[in-house]
């Protein structure tokens, strides 16, 4: 796409309104979008931009020295990452940057410090030697600075996975199975699938394979008592719903009424009748406390830093610091605890985080079963294998994108002695 001074002066604006992040760029975004009102071709080359700035931020301040103005920051992203060489650039340059731009492709970032070639910020790269290699780090940081592509979940409930991918085809829809996730398929570009069909007739999720995965972790029966503890828009529920064939009983909790009501028109998709959406205060609400002891499987998709998604959010690494990770270990601990007390003796529960800090994950589960002698650590490898998913991991599920071409995600099933 050509670069015009309309176009760039776009991508700066954006980049204004974003780079402070007082909010999540994509709101910051929707929000630029709604009041610009501007073509197709301009909003993609602002959100790829937007985006890629944020992703590449660390090694684009560099380049530009101390001067790393919201312009300098997308002009440095267009000849650096953006595929534009430097006569496209030309016409929009002033005359003092000229000489700065051709500095700019010569930045050997394996020369570059840790956190600049893996793009994390000190505090989190300091945080990750405890647990990862360097080598593992960068590998990391480096699978991170990509865009995520696209999965889907098939609602089982009314449709089979063949079927579904068969349409797709028909459409000339580049689609594949997902390797690990039985009810999963991965696009190879990102659609508008809000406006397919088959989305408007219920039969497809938008949903990360890694979350898929947490289902069959938990592994809910037919006429199981099940509970969504953190339920959000109920993207997992709707999932354990399909598992369960629509029936038993199955409790969507969450403390956000605006979460709660983004399930609704979802749920009259997806022909599913089990489901019971319940807002609650916090994790002691009364609602929960009368449930106690009644319940067969719990997922609790815990609130946290969310480090595991930065390919699709890559302004969070900027937005966590070590106060706001300390802040969710706590929540953390406490929401585990209380959803813990929901099992009948014998019943699951799946404890979840999209984040890469054990702090957020082994840490929290190791304390919680210190504290809980009832409970035991069930080898996520063992429920994987007793699914039929081929998935060689350890005690816990552990995925990463560079290795499982997912998101960040991490899972301990933990169940609840039967005596």
């Amino acid at each position: 796409m050509l670069i015009t001074e309309y176009r760039l002066e776009l991508v700066i604006q954006a980049l204004r309104a974003i780079l402070p992040l007082a909010h999540p760029a994509d709101t910051t975004l929707r929000y630029f979008f709604k009041n610009e009102r501007i073509g197709s071709n301009e909003r993609e080359l602002v959100a790829e931009a937007v985006f890629g700035v944020l992703r590449h931020r660390l090694l684009l301040e560099i380049t530009c020295a101390d001067n790393a103005t919201p312009r300098r920051m997308a002009l440095a992203w267009l000849i650096r990452f953006g595929g534009y060489n430097l006569r496209e650039i030309e016409p929009v340059l002033k005359r003092d940057e000229n000489e700065w731009i051709a500095t700019v492709k010569g930045v050997k970032v394996e020369n570059l410090p840790l956190p600049v070639q893996a793009e994390l910020p000190e505090w989190l790269v300091e945080k990750m030697r405890g647990s990862y290699s360097d080598a593992d780090i960068l590998a990391i940081g480096q699978s991170m600075q990509q865009g995520a592509p696209l999965d889907i979940r098939v609602n089982t409930l009314l449709a089979k996975r063949d079927d579904v991918l068969q349409q797709l085809h028909d459409k000339s829809i580049e689609a594949i199975a997902t390797p690990w996730s039985p009810v999963g398929i991965r696009l190879k570009e990102k659609i508008p699938l809000n406006k397919d069909v088959l989305f408007a007739e219920g039969k497809i999720e938008v949903q990360d394979e890694g979350s898929q995965l947490l289902g069959f972790l938990l592994a809910p029966k037919r006429n199981d008592m099940v509970v969504d503890f953190c339920a959000g828009a109920g993207g997992k529920t709707l999932m354990l719903s399909a598992l369960m064939n629509s029936q038993g009983r199955l409790y969507a909790m969450d403390t956000s009424e605006k979460r709660l009501a983004n399930l609704k028109p979802r749920l009259k998709r997806s022909g599913a009748s089990n489901i019971q959406p319940m807002l609650i205060a916090h994790e002691n609400d009364l609602k929960v406390k009368r449930l106690a002891g009644k319940i067969d499987r719990v997922l609790v998709d815990a609130p946290c830093s969310g480090l595991g998604t930065l390919r699709r959010s890559p302004d969070l690494k900027f937005r966590q610091s070590p106060g706001s990770i300390e802040e969710f270990t706590r929540k953390q601990a406490a929401i585990l605890a209380s959803a813990s007390r929901l099992l009948k003796k014998g019943g699951r529960l799946v404890y979840a985080t999209c984040s890469i800090l054990p702090e957020e994950n082994q840490h929290v589960v190791q304390a919680f079963l210190a504290a809980h002698p009832n409970f035991v650590l069930r080898p996520a490898n063992e429920v994987l294998q007793q699914q039929k998913i081929a998935l060689e991991m350890g005690d816990y599920l552990e995925l990463r994108p560079h290795l499982h071409g997912t998101d960040g995600f991490f899972a301990a099933v933990l169940d609840r002695l039967a005596e």
